[in-house]
């Protein structure tokens, strides 16, 4: 492509009509409650900079990193976006893991060169060694447990509102999903699951995670929360349940599911 039509790509960039995600951390630009759409000179963004993290509503959709815009912009966080809709939910949540691939790749881990951006593999690219490395992504498992009418939930420390939800953790090195499970809620609550049976994945951009859901019922043992994990746990018939995670997480998704085989079998 000569510079003629580079100059012309870039005059047709900057008048359509995009959505943009500007994202500063964990945090998006959000103009009247959503993700702005318009095009680049609408909107005083320099599109040569946004790359395309794929498609909303017919539109495209680009991330940018708020390092780019010569404005400081209101930014909101990604748990106040769990209302929207999940195909833009989660590319929201695309953006943001790029995003902390940037910030915290930026560096070659091999030999210490420094990395940038390659934007045709979205990727963060040594400049010295030529290495390519890809956002990280870690896996952890988030489980409802049943026993009979009841699910086992769990209060964390983090969780200063006093919310409630169900067990959740990190894949070792050379762990099957399952064992994972089983072994997560032995040291967390104390007691044994069967019945592990795959339920559905989110994933979570606070920073780069990818839950995958199961549910698993009760086999044996009593209740003895690790307290250093867990400020409490305890077991919750449907009609008295306390806070719990909120609409569009996997957690919540999990509750109610569970919940709705726990009516289904008393009807």
């Amino acid at each position: 492509m000569n510079n003629k039509d580079k100059d012309a790509k870039m005059t047709n960039d900057i008048d359509l009509k995009r959505y943009w995600c500007v994202v500063s951390g964990s945090e998006v630009w959000l103009k009247q409650g959503t993700l702005p759409l318009g095009s680049a000179a609408e909107l005083g963004l320099p599109c040569s900079s946004a790359q395309c993290i794929g498609e909303y509503s017919g539109s495209k959709v680009m991330w940018l990193s708020d390092a780019e815009v010569d404005e400081s912009l209101p930014m909101t966080s990604l748990r106040d976006c769990l209302h929207f809709d999940e195909t833009l939910f989660l590319l929201i949540s695309r953006a943001i893991q790029y995003q902390h691939m940037l910030q915290s790749l930026r560096f070659c881990p091999l030999c210490g060169g420094r990395n940038f951006l390659n934007h045709d593999q979205l990727a963060m690219q040594c400049g010295e060694c030529r290495t390519l490395h890809y956002p990280r992504i870690f896996p952890c498992i988030i489980v409802a447990v049943r026993k009979e009418n009841q699910i086992l939930l769990a209060q964390h420390p983090r969780h200063r509102t006093g919310m409630y939800t169900v067990i959740a953790g990190f894949v070792e090195v050379g762990e099957t999903l399952e064992q994972c499970v089983a072994r997560e809620v032995r040291e967390e609550t104390g007691i044994e699951v069967t019945n592990i049976r795959y339920f559905g994945s989110q994933p979570w951009a606070f920073p780069s995670s990818l839950m995958m859901g199961f549910t698993a019922d009760y086999a044996k043992g009593h209740l003895r929360p690790d307290r250093t994990e867990l400020t409490d746990a305890a077991w919750f018939e449907p009609d008295g349940l306390p806070d719990v995670a909120p609409q569009g997480t996997i957690a919540r998704a999990l509750i109610e599911h569970t919940l709705s085989q726990i009516n289904e079998a008393h009807q």
